[in-house]
């Protein structure tokens, strides 16, 4: 079912508002759904690559190559969809002629301008093989460059999914466009499964571009249930003049992306300097981290962001602060649980995921390392998404364009000394350092910008969150202590030993909250024990 409701801000129901916090928690968990697949999805996706290619060389160059139309997509699509879409969009919901108008003018000039650096990229894709991978010799560079001239033309269909995904979202659609992430990947499952059987030897990896050709043509097909009553046109009107407000909202935005890309860029130059195994490593720790990434700070940022842009652009300061302060609140109580419980089981769960087929234990080994590392950052990570999108509810996307330049230097002052010592570590570290530095930036800057009151109560909050969650961890290392030399080998083994003390991590942890009077985790959990109490209806 196709959800247009408002389910943020202050609604009446009978003539009384509704609480903030319920209507948060509802509409995160609208978007969860979605990212719920997604991120499941993601993992099988990666447990599917660990099988088929491990980390090898060829799958490294997959990774490097695939990053190229993913950079594009995030500079030209993936920040211009909260940063300006979605606050432009709002403002045209209710005058709906206006809107189609608007959103034919903005995906015309978006098709066109992604079709001609489709060209660029097709004709320049040996040399970015040698600038992105400059560590791998000469056979893998080519490789490489292959697989960028096979996996670029998914910018198009990623750009147009991305502008009608901006749509939806403005007119509170949440359903179809919460499931394009997880029609994506499931593209990718189907090339590395299906796909691949088609080549033989290294070149079996094209099989996973063809699979991100089929997943991104998904993920633009999976959104038209939603644009029933939608009346777009191909128009060119570059004068239109919210087009041309999008534009001035975007570009420090954009400036911003090229320079944390050009980041992703010397990293991953710098991670084929390490070994040709690296790259691979620090993806499957990447998959981990986005995992509670998208499942808690993606769904909470996005379901504020809608109202956050209606408060703003009515001056309702008050509401503003606290739809904020509560985001950022609901963010911290998910997420450190979270961070914990994946830092004690690190190891176990790298296994149970990815320890099979041409996955080696030396890839548990590096990977389960990697991860931890990353982990250090997560929890900043997660509340700077939510802090960035109170920016752009503001239609201020300079402020965090300027701090992501600086948190590019602040990756590169770690990782440059460090990366002969430790290798492949100290990108990982360097990153967590990044996001932490980030995230401190940018509360400081919100909490001049809006005032005090935005982070009322946050430290004491923060604190007992803190506490639950390492009482929590606690539980978690004892129970897999305990469980160590009673379970069997293989893969039911390797479940028991995450399942069971993740089990009893989220009862520890849940009855901590309560003990500790975590509202905000009473919120999510009124909410799961509704849709519960609605599925067994």
């Amino acid at each position: 079912m196709t959800v247009d409701t408002s389910p943020l801000g202050q609604l009446e129901e009978q003539g009384r508002p509704v609480p903030q916090r319920r209507h948060i928690a509802r509409a995160a968990g609208i978007i969860s759904l979605g990212n719920v697949a997604s991120r499941v999805l993601g993992l099988v996706r990666e447990t599917v690559f660990a099988n088929q290619f491990g980390s090898s060389g060829a799958y490294s160059a997959f990774v490097a190559a695939s990053a190229i139309p993913m950079m594009i997509y995030d500079m030209l699509i993936g920040g211009l969809l909260s940063s300006a879409l979605v606050p432009v969009f709002s403002e045209h919901r209710e005058r709906r002629d206006e809107l189609w108008r608007l959103v034919s003018v903005v995906l015309s000039a978006t098709a066109a301008v992604v079709a001609l650096l489709v060209v660029v990229l097709e004709l320049t894709a040996s040399w970015l093989a040698a600038l992105l991978v400059s560590g791998f010799d000469a056979e893998l560079q080519a490789l490489t460059a292959r697989l960028i001239r096979l996996v670029t033309p998914a910018v198009l269909l990623l750009g147009v999914s991305g502008v009608l995904t901006g749509l939806l979202y403005a007119l509170k659609r949440f359903t179809f466009a919460a499931f394009g992430a997880a029609v994506y990947n499931l593209g990718l499952i189907v090339g590395a499964v299906l796909f691949s059987r088609l080549f033989d030897g290294p070149e079996r990896i094209y099989g996973l571009a063809l699979g991100m050709l089929a997943g991104a043509l998904g993920q633009v097909l999976i959104l038209l249930p939603d644009l029933r009553d939608q009346r777009l046109a191909l128009l060119f009107d570059w004068h239109h003049p919210a087009l041309r407000r999008i534009v001035r909202l975007y570009v420090p935005v954009a400036l911003g992306f090229l320079v944390s890309h050009l980041g992703i860029v010397i990293d991953r130059s710098l991670a084929s300097t390490t070994g040709e195994q690296s790259i691979g490593w620090m993806r499957y720790a990447t998959t981990l981290i986005q995992f509670p990434l998208g499942l808690v700070a993606t769904a909470v940022s996005l379901a504020v962001l809608p109202n956050l842009s209606h408060l703003a652009a009515t001056e309702a300061r008050d509401g503003y602060r606290e739809t904020l302060r509560t985001g950022v609140r609901m963010v911290i109580v998910l997420i450190v649980p979270a961070a914990v419980g994946l830092f004690v089981l690190a190891t176990p769960i790298v296994a149970l995921l990815f320890e099979h087929g041409e996955f080696t234990p030396v890839d548990t080994l590096w990977t389960a390392r990697a991860l931890r590392l990353y982990l250090i950052g997560l929890v900043f990570a997660a509340v700077d998404q939510v802090l960035v999108f109170g920016y752009y509810a503001r239609q201020n996307t300079m402020v965090p364009a300027a701090v992501g330049a600086v948190a590019v230097g602040i990756y590169l002052a770690v990782a440059l000394p460090l990366v002969r010592v430790l290798g492949m570590l100290a990108l990982v570290l360097a990153n967590s350092v990044q996001w932490v530095g980030h995230a401190l930036i940018m509360l400081w800057l919100t909490r001049r910008a809006v005032g005090a009151q935005v982070l009322a109560g946050l430290v004491p909050m923060a604190g007992r969150t803190a506490v639950a969650s390492l009482l929590m961890g606690v539980a978690v290392a004892a129970t897999l202590v305990w469980l160590e030399g009673m379970v069997v080998a293989g893969l039911v083994g390797r479940l028991v030993a995450v399942a069971v003390p993740a089990l009893v991590g989220v009862g520890v942890y849940a009855l901590l909250a309560a003990l500790l009077g975590l509202e905000e985790a009473r919120a999510v959990a009124h909410l799961l024990a509704g849709r519960l109490r609605r599925r067994g209806t």
